[in-house]
């Protein structure tokens, strides 16, 4: 077991929710699935279970840009 930082939390456009986690020892990213959104139907998102930490800054980037357009 290691000591965690928490680094924040974001939702996907899925509408799951996130934490990224800073693994003190390593310096390793994490993010962890928090809570599987209602209408999520990916099964990589397993509440309790880590995601790519890659995938989910794509998935932040493309919230973003949708809530951009629909200004």
């Amino acid at each position: 077991m290691s000591v965690v930082r928490i680094l924040g939390f974001s939702t996907l456009s899925c509408g799951c929710v996130v934490g990224r986690y800073r693994d003190v020892a390593s310096t390793r990213e994490v993010v962890y699935v928090e809570e599987k959104g209602v209408g999520c139907e990916s099964k990589a998102h397993s509440r309790n279970h880590t995601i790519s930490a890659e995938r989910e800054r794509f998935a932040a980037v493309a919230v973003t840009t949708l809530t951009a357009r629909a200004s």
